[in-house]
């Protein structure tokens, strides 16, 4: 995890930016805490290869406080092994689960506009560009933009 995280390429987009394996493991026992599906708290995934169980990236679910009805979505997939279907494989398979057996109401993702890979993928999966929000969050040293993707129950159940 340490090494795609630590990527530059990778972290561009993410606050997450370990700077040691130490941060990685403080990362993962922060979230052993957090039971799935409790309001308030991000539940991450591994995401491994079926031949070999390499680990090649991770997605989470953040249960919001708010309305835990609602759900964020982020993922993070090594380079070496983005274009090839194992994002869209990990996101489906998560949204399958979220409306499925846990019935929520809305997923969504916020991801900033410069990122064209993640926001190709919630495109191709069915999310709609809900907002785009300019120079909304302070992040990395400067002003960036926000643009949030969102999917109903009905609609992924219905495609």
């Amino acid at each position: 995890m340490f090494e795609y995280r630590a990527d530059p390429e990778v972290c561009r987009y993410q606050a997450f930016e370990p700077g040691s394996l130490a941060d990685v493991e403080a990362f993962i026992a922060g979230l052993e805490a957090n039971e799935f599906d409790t309001p308030g708290t991000w539940f991450q995934f591994a995401i491994r290869l079926q031949d070999s169980g390499a680990l090649i990236g991770d997605i989470g679910a953040h249960f919001t406080a708010e309305d835990p009805r609602q759900v964020e979505i982020g993922f993070t997939l090594a380079p070496q092994h983005q274009g090839r279907g194992y994002a869209t494989e990990a996101v489906t398979a998560l949204l399958d689960h979220l409306f499925g057996q846990l019935a929520k109401h809305r997923v969504f993702a916020s991801v900033d506009p410069r990122n064209k890979a993640c926001l190709a993928l919630l495109k191709r999966l069915g999310l709609r560009r809900e907002a785009h929000f300019r120079q909304s969050l302070w992040f990395k040293g400067k002003w960036v933009d926000d643009v949030v993707y969102a999917i109903l129950r009905p609609e992924w159940m219905g495609r």
